[in-house]
């Protein structure tokens, strides 16, 4: 219900954009409202709004006084235009006036009256509504609705806690990935082996129709190639012993939640045209090189790394444990959501996750792939994601949790620290990109888990470390179009570009190795 009484108060009660609104007077007045309110599917309300005549009168009377006291018409004094005069020269202005008067008042008095608990604005279209000369005003939306479900006991849940220790192979390998982003990419004659960078045209068919094409993509030879909507396994074995100017084909399965329903689990054939095979060269971890990363020494480096890798332990086991209590708490929620509410969340889920990787400290590459895999169950994963979000909300309400201003200091601060950024940077980097509320969002529902972990009963499981270095990924998908824009990740700068100089990202060595 808070969306409603936002939209009492707020410029945004105006759907369409191009409306202007006009504040409704602090008066005591109150409308005599006959509101209908029935189901429209799940978590959705359709509302019927009708207006007596004797208020729609009092608001014009209002106007009315309000024109006639400022309108300006040759030949009378202001304040002395005879009121016909007015309604007939202002008629527009007057009604439309009224109109938002009394949605403005309506909708806020809606809001304190019933218990929609609504959860976005009301599909209302203002400037199609019109506001009769005669008669009652009356008005209909669909509105959509927190789901209504019994909160599930979270007190003493059992939970598994994977653990394990960072050991020194872990921090050589991170090490190894972090130079790579500055090291160069040399032409190699021989054949592509494992690890080896192709420059490659791809083709995209499905039966005799040409699908897409990708052209110049540089794409490391990896066990798995992920696309946001499919993925080639084995294609390492495709592609080691290629040279330049060989091609190689495969296919792959379309994932069955992407945007074009005509190639859901689809069949494509996918053609690489093999243009040139580039090695890496990872630069000498010397002394001038330490000291441009701004540490100053190899020991102090481990040091930062293994700091890394162990918020990404603490990041897994937080996410492992959120996984377990989500599971056992939702296994109850079995109430349906929109597919028009799911569809809409996609974006908006896929990006909380991504922020939370990056707040972890994980690489580009590594958020890449992540990405791809959630883009390819993107639909049934945000379905989850949001039952679960009102499961918490459920119990952030319950146990009286607020997210205070302090709240999201500390944790701009904390992005700050770990992206080697001011925290004036990253406020201007969320906000510009309407994560402020993700971010709210994210804090409310940590502070909910943190209330069901803390008092949960756990069992340490060892287990090994997380191997995402068999997967390159790739922001295109297959169907043609890329389903969103590749996310930009704050402080970092893409993992394939090392076919040019790199002494620009040196000014961010000292940044990412922290």
């Amino acid at each position: 219900m808070d969306r409603l009484k936002s939209m009492s108060t707020d410029a945004s009660i105006t759907i369409d954009p191009a409306t202007k609104v006009v504040p409704a007077k602090d008066v005591p007045y109150r409308l005599s409202l006959n509101v209908d309110i029935a189901d429209n599917g799940p978590c959705k309300k359709h509302v019927r709004v009708k207006i007596p005549r004797t208020d729609v009168d009092h608001f014009l009377n209002e106007t009315v006084k309000e024109m006639v006291s400022k309108a300006s018409v040759p030949g009378f004094r202001a304040g002395h235009v005879p009121r016909k005069l007015v309604v007939k020269k202002y008629k527009k202005e007057v009604t439309d006036d009224v109109k938002q008067r009394l949605l403005l008042q309506s909708l806020e008095q809606l809001a304190e009256d019933n218990n929609l608990d609504a959860i976005n604005e009301p599909d209302l279209d203002v400037l199609n509504l019109d506001l009769p000369d005669e008669g009652d005003f009356e008005y209909e939306f669909d509105v959509e609705v927190r789901p209504q479900f019994d909160l599930p006991n979270y007190k003493g849940l059992k939970i598994k806690r994977p653990v394990r220790q960072v050991s020194d192979a872990d921090v050589d390998s991170h090490i190894k990935k972090y130079l790579a982003q500055f090291g160069q990419l040399a032409p190699h004659e021989g054949a592509a082996e494992n690890g080896d960078f192709l420059t490659v045209n791809v083709k995209f068919t499905s039966g005799d129709k040409f699908i897409g094409q990708l052209n110049e993509e540089v794409i490391r030879v990896r066990p798995v190639l992920r696309f946001q909507d499919a993925e080639i396994q084995k294609f390492d074995e495709l592609m080691v012993g290629v040279k330049a100017g060989e091609t190689r084909q495969t296919q792959t399965t379309v994932s069955m939640e992407v945007s074009k329903l005509e190639l859901r689990g689809e069949t494509v054939r996918v053609q690489f045209d093999v243009l040139d095979v580039k090695r890496m060269r990872l630069p000498e971890l010397n002394e001038e090189f330490l000291k441009e990363l701004g540490v100053e020494s190899e020991a102090k480096l481990r040091e930062n790394v293994k700091g890394i890798l162990e918020r990404q332990v603490t990041y897994e086991q937080r996410q492992s444990a959120r996984r377990q209590f989500l599971d056992q708490i939702t296994e109850s929620a079995t109430w349906d959501l929109p597919e028009s509410m799911v569809r809409r969340q996609v974006e908006n889920a896929m990006r909380r996750e991504l922020l939370e990787m990056q707040q972890a400290g994980f690489t580009n590459q590594e958020i890449r792939a992540k990405e791809n895999e959630l883009r390819q169950r993107q639909v049934s994963i945000t379905r989850q994601a949001l039952k679960e979000h009102f499961v918490l909300d459920k119990i952030a309400e319950a146990e009286k949790l607020e997210v205070a201003p302090m709240d999201i200091e500390m944790e701009i601060t904390y992005m700050a620290m770990q992206q080697g950024e001011s925290p004036r940077k990253v406020r201007s980097y969320l906000e510009k990109r309407d994560l402020m509320g993700n971010l709210e969002a994210q804090i409310m529902e940590r502070k909910a888990i943190d209330i069901v972990l803390d008092g949960a009963v756990y069992e340490d499981v060892s287990v090994p470390v997380a191997n995402v270095d068999h997967i390159e990924s790739v922001s295109h998908a297959v169907c043609g179009i890329p389903e969103t824009a590749e996310p930009e990740v704050l402080g970092h700068g893409h993992d394939h570009d090392h076919s040019h100089d790199h002494s620009h990202d040196h000014d961010h060595a000292h940044d990412r190795a922290h």
